[in-house]
């Protein structure tokens, strides 16, 4: 499963494409409860720019694989970078790009605590769109109507009914036997940043997975690229 979640492409053939957009899954590497793996976020991100690839003329960039996971610090096997070295790789990346002719990037988050990221696109973009921050809360909240969950994004936060039906639907080999039963409601979570994510859940999940269908991952990919027709419209526009 590993080498899925990386591009294949040649040189040659980037070449010929000729795409004036890039495109980076941004994960992370953190527990999601007893059920779902440490790279899930990584996962998620993966399979929504590979969906967009497929849709829209981008040049497709293997993930960023850790970035600012703090919240689950007291975890085994998460691991964090701080947001100053996020912004620092980011930004490397983005010159890169530009060497290589392609001004144009947008950043796929799978983890709602890269809060850094919002911070980076609106300094990148001061002159003009040239980098976009997706899924948005609206691309998300459309996703989850279209593909007919019974939770909202704040009470499914984390490790529920949204990530467990995208594994399911992109890679239902890494979702384990138990996930089904692993629901958890944490609704209040005023001091998540003060207390991180042991203040409101001891398995680690705030949500429900026992929703998750593979199906609704489906449906919720597809969703997701549909929606980015806007985004693709500010980057390319003349």
């Amino acid at each position: 499963m590993g080498m899925e979640l990386v591009t294949m492409a040649t040189s040659a053939e980037v070449a010929a494409e000729g795409a004036r957009v890039a495109v980076l899954p941004i994960g992370s590497y953190e527990q999601h409860g007893a059920y779902l793996p440490l790279a899930t976020d990584t996962i998620v991100a993966c399979a929504i720019a590979k969906a967009l690839a497929e849709a829209y003329p981008l040049f497709l960039l293997p993930p960023v694989t850790f970035s600012c996971s703090h919240e689950h610090a007291s975890w085994p096997g998460t691991v964090s970078i701080s947001a100053t070295t996020l912004v620092s790789v980011i930004a490397d990346v983005r010159e890169s790009l530009r060497g290589g002719g392609i001004g144009q990037l947008a950043l796929v988050n799978g983890h709602g605590g890269n809060y850094v990221l919002s911070n980076i696109v609106q300094e990148a973009t001061i002159d003009s769109p040239s980098m976009v921050l997706y899924p948005g809360r609206d691309a998300w909240n459309r996703a989850r109507t279209d593909a007919g969950l019974l939770t909202n994004g704040h009470e499914d936060m984390h490790a529920g009914e949204l990530e467990t039906s995208i594994l399911l639907h992109a890679f239902p080999g890494v979702v384990r036997e138990g996930n089904s039963a692993a629901d958890h409601e944490a609704s209040d979570r005023d001091h998540l940043l003060t207390l991180g994510m042991r203040g409101y859940t001891q398995s680690g999940v705030i949500g429900r997975p026992s929703l998750g269908t593979a199906d609704k991952g489906k449906a919720i990919l597809e969703s997701l690229v549909t929606s980015f027709a806007d985004q693709m419209r500010l980057l390319t526009q003349p």
